[in-house]
């Protein structure tokens, strides 16, 4: 597989079933069907990721861009295929994306147990800025979630 074949694209609503499918491969407490459909209807932008090799789209990321800001809210590789850079590809097209909408900043949370991620956030610039308590479910709990965030135009400081 040559990753440097990934291409981008945003999600239509033909797109629905597999990015659900995808959300359901990814996660163990996967977004419903109700709440990706959900984010179809607002001013999200959904970009999934492909390669020539594959029928289906490999990766898939959530943001929201308004107010001169940017959030992450969902970013997920196939995870027959983590590890290969796809992930970093798909994170460096939401930062272009959001610069592109002239947002001033980026954020998004991350599992603290997530340490692959962790890695390629900081490796793409981020910073670690706070924690949400008990953000993310667990299977006999709750799990903190790590705050990061990425200055995209320095004339906001």
């Amino acid at each position: 597989m040559d990753e440097s074949n990934l291409s981008f694209r945003l999600m239509t609503e033909a797109d629905l079933d597999a990015v659900c499918r995808l959300e359901e491969r990814a996660y163990t407490f996967p977004w419903s069907r109700a709440i990706i459909g959900g984010c179809t209807t607002v001013p999200y932008r959904i970009w999934l990721g492909t390669l020539p090799e594959y029928e289906y789209h490999v990766c898939q990321a959530f943001i929201s861009i308004a107010v001169g800001e940017a959030h992450i809210l969902n970013l997920s590789v196939d995870p027959d295929l983590q590890g290969r850079g796809l992930g970093s590809q798909l994170l460096r097209q939401c930062i272009d994306d959001a610069r592109a909408h002239e947002a001033a900043q980026l954020f998004l949370e991350v599992r603290e147990s997530n340490e692959a991620a962790i890695r390629m956030y900081v490796a793409q610039g981020f910073n670690e800025l706070g924690r949400r308590r008990g953000y993310y479910p667990t299977e006999t709990s709750r799990e903190d979630a790590l705050v990061f965030g990425l200055q995209l135009r320095l004339d906001q400081i």
